[in-house]
């Protein structure tokens, strides 16, 4: 297996990269910075650092105000808290204005592990999405999100990025440049399509070598840019593979899946997986455990690109 490396702690060592850069960088946090990581940068610059306490309302209208005052916030917590605690203020707050704010949250998805259902969060993709004017991103690595982190810098407007909990293995070589808006071709293939996003790229490229062996020929997309959605690279993997199976640590309902029906029913119709969580809360465990009772897991991508395969034409 590739070397494990935290996203999290890319982060927040990239944060201070940045903060060296721009002097406009500030970051605000909601009482978890030794769990995001944005102590790196309050201890490099604790006058540009705002830990707004167990509050992420405040947290997020604080944010938006100094935006409005021509500072880049950079508003940290765990997933389950923004959007969902907060919704209505992201919503009021940053996304009606378009506000500078990026919004860097992490322990997102059900590998959060043994912190139980109420910090496992599988809903905020949706809603985020459905927000007008966001910019969605889930690195599949640590290399990739610490060029989506100074993406986000470079463009104006409210971003939303999604970190997981436990270290990932590097998918991506230093050579990788990451292109907002854009798939990444981790595989060449003709048979099916496998699109998957975050945690799921690297179980994807396992499924992918697996299937391989067997005959079956993979093309295996990193769909980091969650929004705007490459809508360009899923109607070429369906017009050329005549299937696609999708993979995210995410529901079933408002995420990956979601987006690329919406683009293969408008453009390009061809039988379609999704490896998700149903409709259903995740039980308390240990995030392996998890990942592989709800499916998420290259076995999981494996059984589904058998079943899209046997709907092809």
């Amino acid at each position: 297996m590739s070397e494990l490396v935290s996203l999290r702690e890319t982060y927040g060592k990239t944060l201070v990269e940045l903060g060296r850069e721009n002097p406009d960088i500030v970051v605000l946090d909601a009482d978890l910075s030794k769990s995001t990581m944005t102590h790196f940068f309050a201890s490099e610059f604790p006058g540009r650092f705002f830990d707004c306490g167990i509050a992420e309302q405040n947290m997020v209208g604080i944010a938006a105000g100094l935006a409005a005052s021509g500072k880049m916030p950079f508003a940290s917590t765990f997933a389950v808290f923004v959007p969902g605690r907060c919704f209505d203020q992201v919503r009021m707050s940053i996304a009606q204005p378009g506000f500078n704010v990026k919004l860097v949250v992490t322990h997102g998805g059900i590998s959060v592990g043994e912190d139980g259902t109420s910090h496992q969060s599988i809903e905020d993709l949706a809603l985020i999405g459905a927000l007008p004017g966001f910019t969605v991103i889930v690195p599949a690595d640590a290399v990739e999100t610490a060029q989506a982190v100074r993406a986000a810098v470079s463009c104006c407007g409210p971003f939303y990025i999604r970190l997981g909990r436990p270290k990932l293995p590097l998918v991506f070589g230093e050579d990788y440049r990451f292109r907002l808006g854009k798939a990444a071709t981790m595989k060449p293939g003709q048979d099916v399509t496998i699109i998957a996003i975050g945690i799921m790229v690297s179980a994807a490229l396992e499924a992918a070598e697996r299937l391989e062996q067997q005959g079956v020929d993979c093309r295996v997309l990193n769909m980091s840019t969650l929004k705007p959605i490459d809508e360009e690279a899923i109607i070429k993997a369906a017009r050329e593979t005549g299937a696609i199976v999708t993979a995210e640590e995410h529901l079933e309902h408002g995420g990956l899946g979601s987006e690329v029906a919406q683009v293969t029913g408008r453009h390009q119709p061809v039988p379609l997986e999704f490896v998700a969580i149903k409709d259903t809360y995740a039980r308390s465990g240990k995030d392996r455990e998890l990942l592989e009772r709800y499916g998420l897991t290259a076995d999981g991508i494996e059984a589904a690109v058998r079943s899209v395969m046997a709907r092809k034409k």
